[in-house]
């Protein structure tokens, strides 16, 4: 299927590794000509070469904090790229520490706020007027299954990213719904990254188990049987970012493969 994409411009988040890796290389295989932005410039510029040789697109990069002001700043005044005539964005940054709430003071709520809520809602401000004076826009936010699902232990990435996931409700559906422009979530479950890997060997090392035996038992609760890949996570990601996509808007689109046993 040809997404009607190609020729058109993305900001990608957490570009380098793991599910923002996955978009971007879904992305750049459409056609579309990339933004990639991540904190590491060595494994962002790794991850750049690799799409341009691999689909010949234009392959930008921005080695920098996008929740920051000067990090998003950057996004925007990178030589050879859009300014902010982005067409297709997509959010992305990193959970907050998981933790006791009674542990959390404020400084550490307004950290997750300003990344999993804050950061986002800037990037969909400082694009989607654009997006919709020119009649096409597709924003993708990266969140989490515990939006749905909640994790006692994740309270902080719970009760940012909900928030944000509240305003895309309200936003999705105003005047720019009728203008061109879509902006979906993307919840995922358990996906083999870096960051998964990182908290299987934790947890294993916490039980006295072995890493094996925790992915193991980890599977074991997933119908799928097994840990999603970033590829087809960017493969959602891209047809969200498609033209056929115009009709879903304001959706919590929610790839784990079965783990949440609820009807809606």
């Amino acid at each position: 299927m040809d997404l009607g994409i190609a020729g058109r411009w993305a900001l990608v988040c957490g570009a380098s590794k793991g599910l923002g890796w996955g978009c971007a290389q879904a992305l750049a295989r459409e056609g579309v000509h990339l933004v990639m932005a991540a904190r590491g410039a060595e494994a962002l510029e790794q991850a750049a070469a690799v799409l341009r040789a691999e689909t010949g697109v234009q392959v930008l990069t921005v080695a920098a904090d996008v929740t920051t002001p000067e990090g998003r700043q950057a996004l925007f005044a990178v030589p050879g790229g859009p300014g902010r005539a982005f067409d297709i964005v997509v959010t992305n940054a990193g959970g907050p520490p998981p933790g006791d709430f009674r542990e959390w003071g404020r400084d550490a709520w307004l950290r997750a706020i300003e990344a999993n809520m804050l950061t986002p809602i800037e990037l969909i401000k400082a694009t989607v007027d654009g997006m919709a004076e020119r009649g096409f826009g597709r924003i993708v936010n990266i969140t989490s299954s515990a939006v749905k699902a909640p994790i006692d232990i994740l309270g902080l990435s719970n009760g940012a990213r909900s928030g944000l996931t509240g305003f895309v409700a309200g936003v999705a559906r105003s005047g720019i719904a009728a203008r061109g422009v879509t902006i979906n979530n993307l919840l995922p479950g358990k996906f083999d990254t870096d960051r998964l890997q990182a908290t299987l060997a934790g947890a294993a090392q916490k039980s006295g188990k072995t890493v094996e035996e925790v992915r193991a038992a980890q599977m074991a609760q997933i119908p799928a049987r097994r840990f999603g890949t970033p590829q087809e996570f960017g493969a959602i990601c891209a047809f969200l970012c498609s033209v056929q996509a115009g009709y879903i808007t304001g959706q919590n689109i929610l790839p784990d493969g079965g783990a949440f046993p609820g009807t809606f």
